[in-house]
């Protein structure tokens, strides 16, 4: 197998380094590329469509967290199933076996779509495809959707409205793929109700890393099954799921409430997620000086936004609980009445509570209005040196008082900081997520932007975060994992490690499978 190529920019020299290879390499001739990967290649049916093209190079080469670059020999551009069937095949067969990633729509953020000197499936190519978003009704439970693995959610969100359905459970962000959401678990507001995505799959078909297609469910392969749900595309790529639907509702009662509490804050929200009658809840929290909108959603008003910095500045840091309660017209003369009964109790700011009505779309679909702004003013195609971690909830006061209180209050953060809790029953165990083992945790999104000069400093806070947990014996799990060293995904999958080991000898046994993250290689 080729060397893997994962490179965390240390450095402007590296940064260097890596600009100069990219306009070396990359502009180098076909016949350099070729001689990266088996000769026979040339042979199979798909060969034209393995792309050498500078430009399908250049964006296999990075993602979205502009931290990684990993330098693909080719990209292939499949227009159906079976050449993707074919090139996995051929890679396990040959006696040099390369590295094949899929990507989606190029979101994740440390180099899980990357091939180092491999081939970068282009899913996207599969996307025009007919019959790759088919919604069948069903008067039993609702209804499913057999979906491509290459389709964004917000078109399954669309087709499956025309038919008076949806998904149950969503990510913040719908312009990703079904295939990316669902190989790490797809988290959102309504996970403490449905659980993450990947608990909301009926079926699915898998090409594993021997190159055989699997159609799997928790009944029929079941082991493949549950390791390719949350497994980092370890396992095999995810052609297409059948995903569970219920009816969709068309409005959205929208409520903010703040506190400056942090105890209230979160007992407010772990009595909320343990009750019946709200569809959606997260939090956030907010600095001195941060502004009241960011990009994943402009929910205050203008004229909101003097009293809400205002607050933010009395105390240092406040937290926001955000819910939503899904409705139809014929329920539009009581829904307040509702909503007020479950806030009895509540002790947010007096005053301090803000109410929105939106279309279902609208609520679901509020990230891309910002996503277009930062477009426009060339912010969104910058580093985003995230971190996301899940939080027993027996430590996220300690983790409060050292990270929002401590590490982050003595710097300026740009971008959300979300903050809230989650349900474990919701989680199915028998696939490859690592959630902590408490029945309440808490998920941290510490969603940051940067310029392509000064990202280091958000990854050092990152680290810095990450070794106060050690020491203050917060039992942290990553989700979108990113670790260096075999031992920290030991430890990161804890008691799980030798089941993913073992489904990844079963599965993927010369380790072919999307290796830019290092678990393998």
């Amino acid at each position: 197998m080729a060397n893997m190529c994962f490179i965390n920019i240390p450095s402007l020299f590296t940064m260097m380094y890596i600009i100069s290879r990219l306009m070396s390499i990359v502009g180098a001739p076909r016949e350099y590329w070729t001689r990266l990967l088996p000769h026979e290649l040339q042979s199979l049916d798909l060969s034209h469509r393995l792309s050498f093209d500078e430009h399908f190079i250049n964006l296999a080469s990075t993602d979205f967290g502009n931290l990684v670059k990993s330098i693909p020999a080719a990209v292939l551009n499949p227009i159906s199933i079976d050449d993707i069937v074919s090139l996995v095949r051929f890679s396990y067969n040959s006696p040099s076996t390369f590295a094949i990633a899929p990507r989606g729509h190029g979101h994740s953020i440390r180099g899980q779509a990357m091939a180092a000197d491999g081939v970068v499936v282009d899913m996207r190519s599969l996307k025009g495809n007919a019959d790759r978003i088919r919604v069948s009704a069903s008067t039993e439970f609702g209804g499913w959707v057999d979906v491509g693995g290459e389709q964004l959610w917000i078109d399954v969100l669309h087709a499956c409205l025309e038919r008076g359905l949806a998904p149950k459970s969503w990510t913040d962000y719908l312009y990703l793929t079904v295939g990316g959401t669902l190989s790490n678990a797809g988290i959102s507001g309504q996970t403490f109700l449905h659980g993450p995505q990947i608990s909301n799959v009926l079926e699915m078909d898998v090409i594993t890393g021997r190159g055989e297609m699997v159609t799997c469910n928790k009944h029929m392969n079941s082991d493949l099954f549950h390791a390719a749900l949350g497994g980092l595309g370890q396992f095999g790529i995810i052609t297409s799921a059948r995903i569970a639907l219920s009816a969709a509702p068309k409005r959205v009662k929208w409520v903010r409430m703040l506190y400056h509490d942090f105890f209230a804050f979160t007992r407010d929200q772990e009595h909320l997620i343990s009750i019946k009658g709200l569809d959606y809840l997260e939090g956030s929290v907010m600095m001195d000086q941060s502004p009241a909108n960011n990009w994943r959603s402009s929910f205050f008003s203008p004229s909101d936004h003097p009293r809400v910095t205002s607050l933010a500045s009395k105390h240092g840091i406040i937290y926001c609980l955000e819910v939503a309660k899904y409705y139809n017209h014929p329920s539009i003369d009581n829904i307040d009445e509702e909503m007020e009964l479950l806030f009895n109790g509540l002790e947010y700011a007096s005053s301090f509570k803000f109410k929105k009505d939106v279309s279902y779309v609208d609520f679901l679909n509020r990230v891309r209005s910002g996503e277009l702004e930062l477009q426009k003013k060339g912010l969104w195609e910058v580093p985003h040196p995230w971190l996301n971690l899940f939080v027993p909830k027996s430590q996220i006061s300690d983790f409060n008082s050292g990270v929002f209180e401590g590490i982050l209050s003595k710097n300026s953060t740009n971008g959300p900081m979300l903050i809230y809790p989650m349900n474990k029953n919701k989680w199915d165990e028998r696939t490859s997520a690592i959630i902590p083992d408490e029945e309440i945790f808490y998920t941290i999104g510490l969603l940051h932007s940067s310029g392509f000069d000064d990202w280091e400093y958000l990854e050092d806070k990152n680290k810095e975060i990450l070794q106060y947990c050690v020491k203050a014996g917060i039992k942290v799990k990553q989700y979108l994992p990113h670790y260096k060293s075999k031992a920290d995904w030991m430890n990161h999958f804890g008691l799980k490690w030798e089941l993913f080991q073992t489904r990844k000898i079963k599965f993927d046994p010369k380790a072919i499978l999307s290796p830019g993250q290092g678990i393998f290689n």
